[in-house]
């Protein structure tokens, strides 16, 4: 394992440029706050860090496929069991279809359990007239249109932390306790597929219930195998608000490494991607793996520079870049990032966000997106990989398990008048519980075509 940088603490990031990060009023409470946190549990360990970093090096080898998933932004006001039910649910029933096309284990990773900061376009937006701060997530500030109501208040990240906790707890339950159960899992997909709009699919899942079918018949049941009742689930979010990271982060005494304790894997994102900036310094030193958003300004320089410092000793596992270019300028994009990885032999994993580059204002105000937008980038992100015989490792889903319409399309064909009905995000849209699914149908096509490509290469 490579040894700790030693130039680096957990709060070496203090002394460098810090962008996308609240100004709080009172000093004095922050510090109160960030003692209180720092006696607190961490919400994860190192050895699950260390089990979700072999997790993703077998996916950079195409030996594993990741399926990240969850919230735009986490909220106060909607947390409850069902809600971590539902998403929880649903990426399960996308796990095992995407299992299916690509004959190999799909590794879950939710934007859950911490993912409450969001960056912002602008410091501050225009309401009803009044200029008020942007409000950047609920760790931060609220909603509610107010001067008050839009200060930032360290307290919140005291109750972020807590839903955190339950959410986690809940979480761990469902993972090991039953629920996971693969036939349970597939009797709900079987559900999705009885609609006369989705018997595109049904071939598919009538193949998964053979499989499943002879694995009984062979005494593979879930009953004799524990597990296909159980399922490894990890926790991930942008590691944006850094005095929260710095509070959870803790020594691991198996390496002398820190982790960052608040999740198994955290990103840095597109607009806090500066080599020296604040956020790059705190993650390079941290064990977890690192997701990396690669935007349409992403240069070539950068990349390398980037990957140096965040892998430095270019361990497997360790580094995934998560591309966000949008739909129609993958082509565009996309090969000089390749190249650069090829000219630095980087270990790193690819993944596809189609969703941050998709995102369009309504005729009637909404912010949305597409569903044929999100499925044409994910297109591409394969295209590509097949074009430059690289491997494409993994998706990267703003989603929930509940029936909101804030996405457009899909096979129910969500229309611009149907958005006000059950928009029900505070930042950004994401598919629902539907779509979702029919993504993953999508998207297994891509990977059993993809799979079918290579060995017809190999003979």
């Amino acid at each position: 394992m490579p040894a700790p940088a030693l130039d680096w603490q957990k709060s070496t990031w203090r002394a460098l440029p810090r962008v996308q990060m609240p100004d709080y009023p009172d000093a004095t409470r922050l510090g109160e706050v960030e003692t209180q946190l720092a006696k607190y549990p961490p919400l994860v360990f190192a050895g699950e860090a260390r089990k979700l970093k072999t997790a993703l090096a077998a996916a950079a080898r195409g030996e594993a496929f990741l399926l990240q998933g969850g919230d735009c932004a986490e909220a106060f006001d909607q947390f409850s069991a069902n809600a971590i039910r539902d998403t929880f649910k649903v990426m399960l029933q996308m796990a095992m279809v995407l299992t299916y096309g690509a004959k190999v284990p799909v590794v879950k990773v939710g934007r859950m359990a911490g993912q409450f900061a969001k960056p912002r376009s602008a410091p501050t937006e225009v309401i009803d007239g009044v200029e008020l701060p942007s409000y950047r997530g609920d760790i931060i500030n609220d909603l509610a249109a107010t001067p008050d109501a839009r200060q930032a208040d360290p307290a919140r990240m005291l109750q972020a932390y807590l839903q955190s906790a339950a959410t986690l707890n809940l979480l761990r339950a469902f993972s090991t306790g039953g629920y996971a159960d693969v036939h349970q899992v597939h009797s709900w997909t079987l559900g999705f597929t009885e609609s006369e709009k989705a018997s595109r699919f049904r071939d598919m899942a009538n193949r998964i219930s053979d499989t499943l079918d002879f694995m009984k018949a062979a005494g593979l049941d879930s009953a004799a195998r524990h597990e296909l009742q159980t399922v490894d689930f990890y926790t991930s979010h942008e590691a944006l608000l850094l005095e929260y990271e710095e509070a959870l982060t803790r020594q691991d005494s198996t390496s002398g490494k820190w982790l960052a304790g608040s999740a198994h894997l955290i990103w840095i994102g597109d607009r806090t991607r500066q080599p020296d900036g604040a956020h790059v310094e705190y993650a390079r030193g941290v064990l977890n793996p690192i997701g990396l958003k690669c935007g349409p300004s992403m240069t070539a320089s950068d990349l390398k520079v980037l990957m140096a410092r965040l892998n430095p000793a270019n361990e497997p596992g360790r580094l995934s870049l998560i591309t966000r270019f949008g739909a129609g300028k993958v082509a565009e994009h996309m090969p000089r990032l390749l190249q650069a990885v090829r000219e630095e032999g980087a270990n790193v994993l690819w993944v596809c966000d189609p969703m941050h580059g998709n995102t369009i204002k309504s005729a009637s105000g909404y912010k949305t997106r597409p569903f044929e937008a999100v499925l044409r980038e994910v297109r591409e992100f394969f295209a590509m990989h097949r074009a430059m015989g690289t491997i494409p490792g993994g998706v990267h889903f703003e989603m929930t398990g509940q029936d909101v319409t804030e996405c457009t399309g899909g096979m129910h064909a969500v229309g611009d008048a149907d958005l006000s009905s059950r928009y029900h995000t505070a930042c950004d849209p994401r598919l629902n519980a539907t779509q979702s699914l029919e993504l993953a149908f999508l998207v297994a096509e891509e990977l059993s075509d993809l799979r079918r490509a290579r060995a017809a290469m190999a003979v």
